[in-house]
């Protein structure tokens, strides 16, 4: 058996799973609704707050399906009772970020007007996602989610990726850059 595929998803309290037909399962906590099509080899069972999640036979691509659906199950759980987010850092000099309302809006140093930054990009708050703005260099992003999480903040970042020689543009909190040496002058 998988060793991810076998594990046990327990539900907090607060969470309701449903099961439905063809592996429609929803999920329902404090952090939101989460819906999601599962694939219909795996078997899905809920006995005393405990999810489980068992595959029909031993075949490679089964074997795969086993874990994936498992994963799905346990992100759909911690997701609406704890949610996810990603904290990206913005690097260089005159490169912000701002908030208003629930637009994002990104200063990231590519055209002036009159000497003063224009937000080049600006983002909605997709449903579902919400952006933090502790301070002007720092983006939280949080939903519940994971892969809509991640994606978002992937779509920030990719606005200015960091560059190799300074380091500037938007990273990932904790990401280390690969910086590289500038031309030497003799």
């Amino acid at each position: 058996m998988s060793r991810i595929g076998r594990m046990p998803i327990a539900i907090p309290a607060g969470v309701t799973v449903k099961l439905g037909e063809e592996n429609l399962v929803t999920v329902k906590g404090p952090k939101g609704e989460l819906t999601k099509k599962l694939h219909p080899l795996m078997t899905i069972t809920e006995e005393a707050g405990v999810l489980h999640v068992t595959r029909p036979n031993e075949e490679k691509e089964t074997k795969a399906l086993h874990g994936l659906t498992r994963a799905l199950l346990h992100n759909m759980v911690v997701g609406v009772s704890e949610g996810y987010s990603k904290q990206l850092d913005i690097v260089g000099v005159g490169y912000r970020a701002v908030k208003q309302g629930n637009v994002l809006q990104l200063y990231l140093g590519h055209s002036l007007l009159n000497g003063q930054p224009q937000a080049k990009y600006c983002m909605k708050e997709p449903a579902g996602i919400t952006f933090e703005v502790p301070n002007p260099n720092t983006i939280i992003v949080k939903g519940a989610d994971k892969q809509q999480v991640g994606q978002i903040a992937a779509q920030i970042r990719e606005k200015r990726p960091p560059e190799p020689y300074h380091g500037k543009g938007v990273k990932y909190s904790g990401e280390h850059i690969r910086r590289k040496a500038g031309k030497t002058g003799k």
